[in-house]
Parts: structure tokens; C-alpha cells; sequence
């Protein structure tokens, strides 16, 4: 089973038992959430398409993880000017283990 969800502003394709790095969700490790945003499910036989979010699926999904991603760095930069500015930015991530993908049928 396959699915499509919605978090953090960003689309996800997952299956079970799937790890993923989503943007941070306040929730401590260990701790199981909901993704009801979800977009699209493919079960093989049946494929069921939200407009825009289907509103008998949800994704129950466990914290592993929260962490930081890569560091990013950006360079402001004028010529002739003698204008150089540089900042780094590491985004805050939460590592999720998809546990199953419900319809609400089932």
C-alpha cells in the first residue's frame, strides 16, 4: 500500500515500515501521530484520489528522532559595492518510521 501525504508544506510518498525526514513535529520520541493529510492511496486494486485531502485515510506514523539537517549557507553578494554578507541556517527535522496506512473501511 502507497501513499501520498501532506506535511510541513512538502508532499510525501510512503509505504509501510518507510523512515522519512519531515520538518520538526512538536512531539517527543517515541510518541505515535497522525498524518491526515493525506493526498492519494494505491492499495494495488484500489486507487483513491482526495480533492484535495481524502477524509477517511490517515497515516499513524512513530517519532524516532528529532535532529538537524545539513547546514545551508548563503552569500549575499554586490560587485563593485565591497557588500559580502554570509549566514548559515540548519533546519530542525523530525525522522518518522511509517507504522500503517488506514482507509477509514478498515
Amino acid at each position: 500500500m502507497l501513499a501520498v501525504v501532506e506535511t510541513g508544506g512538502k508532499q510525501y510518498k510512503v509505504k509501510e515500515k518507510d523512515v522519512i525526514e519531515v520538518e520538526k513535529i512538536d512531539s517527543p520520541e517515541g510518541a505515535t501521530i497522525t498524518l491526515d493529510k493525506v493526498l492519494l492511496v494505491d492499495s494495488g486494486s484500489q486507487h483513491l484520489i482526495g480533492s484535495p485531502y481524502l477524509p477517511e485515510a490517515k497515516v499513524v506514523a512513530k517519532v524516532l528522532k528529532h535532529l538537524k539537517g545539513e547546514k545551508i549557507r548563503v552569500f549575499k553578494y554586490k560587485p563593485k559595492k565591497n557588500y559580502r554578507r554570509r549566514k548559515g541556517h540548519r533546519q530542525l527535522l523530525t525522522r518518522l518510521l511509517i507504522e500503517k496506512i488506514e482507509l477509514g473501511g478498515e
